[in-house]
């Protein structure tokens, strides 16, 4: 009886090549794991000209920043240890720069730079590693920010405390920053300066409708987060203001 192509002897056959192509297979996974070598060539990037190539026996093995680099030399030998140890170097090295630019278009609260690198980084120690670093420089300080927000919004986009309480916690800010931002805040002059601008553009419903003129400032305040008894006045000095109608209704 025919046994098919797997004979005994083809069996036998069979069996040692899958041996051989699982001891070739092994043999690659360590010599990628085992990246130890000599460092043949360190070479500047073309296209990022603050980091340098390094080769390792002929061959690219990783890149790393400049200054980093700058302690390397041809001729030294690196064990899988030393290559572990610049690989994390590198790493920080590239969190840093992303919080860096992430700092360039505003100051930020220590949260929300750590929400932003934890989006692609799952190296906690990493990412602590980059604020520590951050806050030790003086580009993190949450004190500084909770003051900086406080006074943007009231010369750009005046709030109320309410409204300005949400806004800091959800950047991850702590109580106590926030009460001492808020404790100087002019509430009442912030209202008026946010509705003032909103009344001039309401000035034509001032005259045809006052309840209508009352009721738009007074839904805009709160929008802003300010109390009823700031809304009120506000609303009532701008009625003055405009010449609405003394008979018209309350907010």
């Amino acid at each position: 009886m025919d046994d098919g192509p797997w004979t005994t002897d083809d069996s036998d056959d069979a069996s040692s090549l899958v041996l051989r192509l699982l001891s070739l297979v092994v043999s690659h996974l360590s010599l990628v794991e085992a990246m130890s070598g000599t460092i043949t060539r360190l070479q500047f990037q073309q296209k990022t000209a603050d980091r340098v190539n390094v080769y390792l026996d002929g061959q690219f093995a990783f890149g790393l920043p400049a200054l980093d680099a700058a302690r390397l030399r041809v001729g030294q030998h690196l064990s899988d240890a030393d290559i572990d140890a610049l690989h994390v170097i590198d790493q920080t090295q590239k969190a840093y720069d992303r919080a860096v630019r992430f700092l360039s278009y505003r100051p930020r609260s220590v949260a929300e730079v750590r929400r932003h690198l934890a989006q692609d980084i799952e190296d906690e120690a990493t990412v602590e590693a980059v604020l520590g670093r951050l806050i030790e420089q003086g580009y993190l300080n949450d004190a500084e920010f909770v003051r900086y927000w406080v006074e943007s919004r009231a010369q750009f986009r005046p709030k109320g405390p309410r409204a300005l309480r949400q806004e800091l916690r959800q950047r991850g800010l702590e109580s106590g920053e926030i009460d001492a931002a808020l404790s100087g805040l002019n509430s009442a002059e912030g209202a008026y300066t946010a509705a003032r601008q909103r009344a001039a553009r309401l000035a034509d419903l001032a005259a045809s409708d006052p309840a209508a003129f009352r009721r738009k400032l007074g839904d805009f305040l709160a929008r802003r987060g300010f109390d009823y008894e700031i809304i009120r006045d506000v609303v009532a000095r701008l009625v003055g203001e405009f010449g609405v109608a003394e008979h018209s209704d309350e907010l």
